[in-house]
C-alpha cells in the first residue's frame, strides 16, 4: 500500500517566496523526521501565501497508512499554527 496525503495551505503572513521556503523547510523536514515519510512541496511555487505538500508512505496495511496520515494533518494543524489547512486529501493506492 502506498498513503499519499495532499495538503493545500495558506499562509497568510508570508511577504516573499524566500519566508515562504524559510516556513515550508521546517515543517517539512520536521514531518519527516516524525512519520518516517516523504514530504515535499508539489504546486503554487510561485504564489507567496500558499502552498501545496504531497506526504507519501508505504505500509501493509490501508488502515495504518490512512491513520498515520491523518496524524501528520493533525499535528501540522495543532503546530504550525500560522498556516492555515485550506483542504487535504487521503487516498491509499
Amino acid at each position: 500500500m502506498i498513503g499519499v496525503l495532499t495538503m493545500h495551505l495558506h499562509l497568510p503572513t508570508c511577504l516573499s517566496l524566500k519566508e515562504k521556503r524559510s516556513r515550508l523547510k521546517p515543517l517539512l523536514h520536521r514531518l519527516h523526521r516524525e512519520f518516517n515519510i516523504s514530504a515535499a512541496e508539489v504546486d503554487c511555487h510561485d504564489a507567496w501565501q500558499e502552498a501545496v505538500i504531497a506526504c507519501a508512505l508505504v505500509s501493509n496495511d490501508t488502515a495504518h497508512a490512512h491513520s498515520v496520515l491523518q496524524k501528520v494533518v493533525n499535528f501540522t494543524a495543532a503546530n504550525w499554527p500560522d498556516m492555515d489547512i485550506l483542504e487535504h486529501h487521503i487516498e491509499c493506492l
